[in-house]
Order: C-alpha cells, then structure tokens, then sequence
C-alpha cells in the first residue's frame, strides 16, 4: 500500500529553505527587533509583565531575580534563563538603559565590566517608577491579549506605552539578515517633538530635528558629529555618532571624567597602557584610575613635564583608543504593520503617536463602556429605592422574584441582579443620595468621554496633556552634550616622542645604550667583562640613529627604544640583522633634513640626505660601495651647494674643492674627491687620510702628531682646484694627517 496519502514529498531545497525562512521570520518578529509601539523585545515584555503580576512596583518589597526569571521561563518565554537574566540585567543598569525599568538591589554590574554582575540567586529586583508609563493602561482595554506558548495563560501583544520608548532607551540586536542598534534619547526632547507633530503633523523636517537635535546617553560624554552627520542619520535611519571622552586639567595632570556610551574606562586604561609599554608615549609619566562611587569615572593621567602640550596628547589618545568611538545608528523596528522596516526619526515618531492615539482610543471606549453598564445598574437601583417596599413585598413573597421584578418595574436581568444583591444596610436613605451623586458624576464622565471621542482636536490635547504629564514627572536635562570638535589624528610618533639631550655609547662588543644628556662619557661606564668602549654619539630621543658597518651597509634604531645606560644596555645584533664578521664603525644621528659626506679611503664620495639612510628593515639598506676600500667618519654638510670640502691622503697631499661638484644620492660609489694615482690605491701605498666640509669664510686646523697646521682663507687658496685633482704638497711635518678640523 503506497504512502502517499500520508506524507508530503518535499525536495531537501524546498524543506531547507522553508524551514530557515520560519526560523529567521521567528527570531526578526519573536527574539531580536523591537515593537514600535513600546520599544521592547519579546523578552523585555515578558519580564517587565511578569514582574508586574508578581506585584513587584517601585514601592514594594524587591523579590529575588531568580523569581522573576522562573516566572518568565515557566509562564511566557520558554528560553535559557541566562539570556533572560542577562536582559534583565540590561533594563537595570543605568549606565546602560537612560531610563532604567528595573530598580536593582546587589551586584548588577558596573561601566568597566557590565557582565561583572551577581548571579540571579544574589540579586533582588522591583520595576522602576518609569515602567508604569508601559503598564499603567494594561488592565483598560488597550492590550491586544495572545496565548503564552502552551496555551495556558494570556500575555499583551504589545504594552500600551504612554511614551514612545522605542526612542528612549534605544536597543541593540542581531535578527537573521538584518540587526538594530536604536540609541537613547532624551524624554523632553522625543516629548516636544510629539507635542509639536500632533500640532503640525506637516511640520519641518528641520524643525524636528532642532527638537531631537541628536541622541541622549546615560553617559555624559560628548557627541562631536557634525549636524549633517546628525540629520543624515534621522533622516536616512542609518548612521553612526561620535563620541568622545570629556577631559579637563587639574593642576598638571589631565582627568577623564567621562567616558563614551559602553566603553570600559578599565579597557581605555589598557589601551593607554600598551602605548606605554612600547614607549608610543614618552611625554605621559602615570595613570591611575581614581574612580569611586561618587566619581564613577575619573582617569587621572599625569604628564612628564608641564611643557607637554595636553590638547595634542588628547588628540591622539582619542584617535588611537575608545576615548572616541562611533556608535552605530539603525533604526530598524517592527511597525504597527508587523513587519520590519527602518524607518527615519519624523516615521517613527508618527506612527508611534498613531498608536498612542488608537490606545488612548481604546482605553476611553473601555472606560465609556464600564461607565455606561454602571449608569445602567444604578438607574434599576434608584427604581428599587423609589419602589423599595413594593421590592421588599415581592422578594418576600415570590419564589423566583427576578421575572416578577423585571416584568413590574421593567428591569433588565442585570438590574435586577444588582437589586436583588443589595445588603440590607444598603437600604438607609442615605445610600439614595450616594446613588445620585455617584450617577451625576458618571454621567458627566460619560458627556466628557464621548466628547472626546467625537472630536479629533479634543483627543490631540488629551495625548499631548498625557505627554506632559509624564515628561514632568520622569523628564530631565541632557546628559550628552553636542559639541563642535575638529576630528581626532594619531600624530606621528615623532612628535610625541619627548626630545631630549642623550648619548648614545656603543662597545667594542656591540652592546649599545643610551644616556641622557651630553655630559656623559663613554669611556667611564662600566662594560662587561672583555669588552670596552667603541663610539659614542650626541644626539636627541626623537631622532633616528644610524649605524654604518664596515661594508658599507646602513641599518637605524628609534634612538628613544634604546636602553638605559644604566644597564650594561643590549647586543646591537639583537635590535638589527648584522651579518657574520660584519662590525658597525660609525654612527649617525641627526634631523631628516641634514646631509651628510660619505666618502671610502680609496677617495671616492658622495653626498647624501639624511633621510635617505633611514630604513624601515632590520636588515638595513646599501648606502656606499667600497669596493675593498674602508669607510672613512661621514661628514655632516651644511650648504651642500656652497660649502668647500678639505681631503688630506696619507702621502701629504691637499686639495679644496666646492662640494656643489659631488653628486647627492641616496646610495652608490659616488665620483673621485682627490686624485691619488690608481696604482697607489691598489697597491695600498695611498689613501684618504682625513676629510672636512666648511664654509668658505672658515679656517681649518690640520693635526699631524703633536703638530698643529692653521690655513685661513688666504691660506688655502693654493690648494683649491675642481674635483677629482691631485692636490698641492703640505709643508714638511705635515706629511702624515690625522685629522681636520674646522675653526669658526
């Protein structure tokens, strides 16, 4: 017998496609985007509404949390219990919620950590005073009532909000295809608005948005995005707003006193921290974090010196940590239509007000209702009074008294019920006058409702008085302040690098350190055991430093990286990849600007930039081919278009020459400076003994021994030639040239 009757056939695509469009249309419409109409998850109306039936108001005995939550999961939201606490959590925290539902008593967290809350067993929670605007009409007629997930028991489809929360308290979340992230605004603020479009519901648009100039945090950090940024996002629904730390000076130090929406001041601090570590910030001494109960948020940093200039410091921390952060925008939501959309601020705000209007309308057709059946009780109970011995002669006397009394005063069922419920001590003249009065009042209640209900312009100043009414009692001023604010750069590290006077010393061995200041001797420190003092060099902490090896190679250091001379410092080979049998022979350190003479023995040169021998690479670049040759100290030029260069051989000879003849490049073997004859520099009999740049008004003082030669300008006219020419004889003695230096 086939089985077809009994089973549908469905393709794996068919079955896979319906059943992940029923589990992505659950989690959008049942777990993850919120309802317009009260600005709440499924889950946070589950838990507002069975505190509500648990009697736990803001003027009650707090339960513990684990009551609430079995209460939830067992009547309406069968999920886990940790992501209900957790929600939970979220409507009590104040630095998380701008209006908080839920008055939380223990441990529920803080700023630094937000999950760093108790467990439900340890904590007790009431509702808020601000979640009677949500629960105060549910019991008039104004819920849509559905079946809970067994069938049971009932639940309110959407809460009649007397506010529109959906704006308030914001909400984040992540559906199937799609996400939310409302932030919070301010109660006046959304309150005016909605005043302003039930009086102008053609309003414009600039005009809202001057009424809900920008979102409103439980921070009070600043939000530095431009007023287009701003209407863009009201506009549109999508965007992102930026927020920054607010800071001020004390004394010297800098004191973060308040902190974006959902940064951790504990994380900022490790962020700073870090920073500190890999001497990103030389100019800041200290941090401590100073924050108490009173001060929730106070970050004290202290900088090295008054003279670090505290705007430009800030500036960087805030691009380079969640000093600033951008907090995105999307206002997605489920409409009165059931289904999600975003939506721009002036759709929101109208169709919420539509359905406060159809709530208001429900509840005072409810209200006119139970006015109209107890007018109709009271009108049989004052023919009973005006009858009332009759009444009495025919309860006593009739077995079933109802039809009798029904038929003779023209009761309906329900009268005579009330009549015949009626207490004997109810029967005092006086109860006739209570029953007047009690009718005057209703029946003027039910003119007013009516009134209301037949008159559109009645109603508006009704919603719009409920509006006031509530901001008066629950509204407050603006925590987050909009401030105008040039946009946060992480500046060069250069330029937070302090720049002080250091020494840096290198060894024999290859270990290398830095002191500060330019007082300090190499050659008194103390080195390890076989090693002594090789190089050292004056320079400043934020300039790059330079080692030039024995081949010719150029490899550089952050000279403020290096370690203190107060230890024994570290292997050069450690910081920088120095091939086998190479050694470093001299150091650089200068401004990017500079230029330097390089120059081998065998009397080839060239002059390069400075900023040319800076390389990103541990293993450095080829700055000048030697060919054999050794590497004579480079020489710093000043004018390379107009100084003169002075080149000594080991043979005596001199020759000045202007320095606009070499070429600059950044590497290479350069052009001839001196001639000395081709054999001699093969056969090694002759080379560069010593080399100088000076302007041409200078003298230069040549050192031979003991002996000392003093050419002034006049003096060395004789030995000027062009490039590359073989020089003029010094004078005997001074054969053998160590040295030039020049004298101003």
């Amino acid at each position: 017998m086939s089985n077809s009757n009994h089973y549908e056939s469905l393709s794996i695509s068919e079955f896979t496609e319906k059943a992940y469009l029923d589990y992505s249309m659950t989690v959008v419409l049942d777990r993850a985007l919120p309802h317009i109409g009260d600005g709440l998850k499924p889950v946070q109306r589950r838990i507002i509404y069975a505190m509500s039936e648990l009697g736990l108001s803001s003027v009650s005995k707090p339960k513990k949390s684990a009551r609430t939550v079995g209460d939830v999961l067992g009547k309406f939201h069968p999920h886990g219990d940790s992501a209900c606490y957790e929600a939970m959590v979220l409507m009590a925290q104040p630095f998380s919620y701008r209006y908080p539902l839920i008055n939380g008593q223990g441990n529920w967290g803080s700023q630094d950590d937000p999950k760093s809350f108790a467990a439900m067993r340890y904590t007790e929670a009431t509702l808020s005073a601000f979640a009677k605007t949500l629960l105060q009409e549910l019991e008039q007629g104004t819920a849509n009532w559905i079946p809970n997930f067994d069938g049971t028991l009932k639940e309110p489809q959407v809460l009649p909000s007397r506010l529109p929360h959906i704006l308030l308290n914001g909400t984040s979340g992540i559906a199937v295809g799609m996400a939310t992230d409302i932030p919070p605004h301010n109660l006046n603020e959304v309150g005016n608005a909605c005043i302003a479009l039930l009086d102008n519901p053609d309003m414009d648009e600039q005009d809202l948005l001057r009424l809900i100039p920008a979102p409103d945090f439980p921070t009070r950090a600043e939000i530095i995005s431009s007023q287009k940024e701003r209407s863009d996002i009201y506009r549109s629904g999508k965007g992102s707003i930026k927020m920054r730390a607010v800071w001020e000076k004390e004394e010297n130090n800098i004191v973060i006193t308040a902190l974006p929406y959902q940064v951790s001041g504990a994380k900022v601090m490790e962020q700073i921290a870090a920073q500190m570590l890999a001497k990103k910030l030389p100019m800041l001494e200290d941090m401590r974090d100073e924050s108490d109960h009173e001060n929730p948020t106070r970050i004290l940093l202290v900088p090295r010196s008054n003279r670090v200039d505290t705007e430009q410091l800030m500036n960087h921390l805030c691009a380079s940590t969640d000093l600033e952060k951008s907090i995105r925008v999307n206002l997605n939501m489920i409409g009165l239509n059931g289904r999600p959309a975003v939506k721009n601020l002036r759709r929101i705000l109208q169709e919420w007000l539509s359905f406060r209007t159809d709530t208001v309308i429900k509840r005072l057709n409810w209200r006119l209702d139970k006015v109209e059946k107890r007018l109709h009780i009271l009108a049989g109970l004052m023919i009973a009074f005006l009858n009332i011995d009759e009444v009495i002669a025919i309860i006593r006397s009739e077995d079933k008294p109802k039809p009798v009394l029904m038929a003779r005063f023209g009761l309906s069922d329900i009268q005579a019920e009330a009549i015949l419920e009626l207490k004997l001590r109810h029967l005092a003249k006086l109860e006739e006058m209570k029953i007047r009065k009690e009718q005057q009042e209703l029946e003027k209640e039910r003119d007013w409702i009516k009134g209301l209900l037949a008159s559109k312009a009645k109603l508006k100043k009704l919603i719009k008085e409920e509006i006031q009414s509530d901001m008066d009692k629950y509204g407050d001023e603006r925590r987050s302040p909009i401030v105008a604010r040039q946009s946060a750069q992480i500046f060069d590290e250069k330029q937070l690098i302090a720049n002080e006077p250091v020494t840096v010393v290198l060894s024999a061995n290859g270990w290398i350190r830095s002191a500060k200041g330019h007082e300090v001797s190499g050659e008194k420190l103390n080195y390890k055991s076989g090693d002594q003092f090789l190089l050292q060099l004056k320079t400043r902490s934020n300039h790059h430093l330079i080692l030039l090896d024995n081949e010719g190679r150029a490899y550089t250091l952050a000279t403020h990286l290096l370690p203190s001379a107060r230890t024994l410092g570290e292997p050069v080979s450690s910081k920088i990849n120095l091939p086998d049998g190479r050694r470093i022979v001299a150091m650089l350190s200068d401004q990017e600007q500079a230029h330097y003479l390089m120059c081998s023995s065998y009397g080839y040169g060239f002059i390069v930039p400075f900023a040319e021998l800076i390389s990103r690479n541990k293993a450095g670049k080829v700055l000048i081919n030697l060919s054999g040759a050794t590497l004579m100290p480079p020489v710093k030029v000043t004018n390379p278009e107009q100084d003169l260069c002075a080149v000594v051989s080991s043979a005596g000879y001199l020759l000045v020459f202007s320095l606009a003849e070499l070429p600059i490049l950044s590497k290479g073997k350069g052009n001839k400076l001196i001639g000395i004859p081709p054999a001699k520099v093969k056969s090694g009999e002759e080379k560069v003994a010593a080399l100088c740049c000076f302007n041409s008004g200078a003298a230069i003082k040549l050192f031979s021994g003991k002996r000392t030669l003093t050419l002034k300008e006049k003096d060395y006219q004789d030995y000027i030639a062009t490039r590359a020419r073989r020089g003029k004889k010094l004078p005997r003695g001074f054969q053998q040239v160590k040295a030039i230096e020049v004298v101003e």
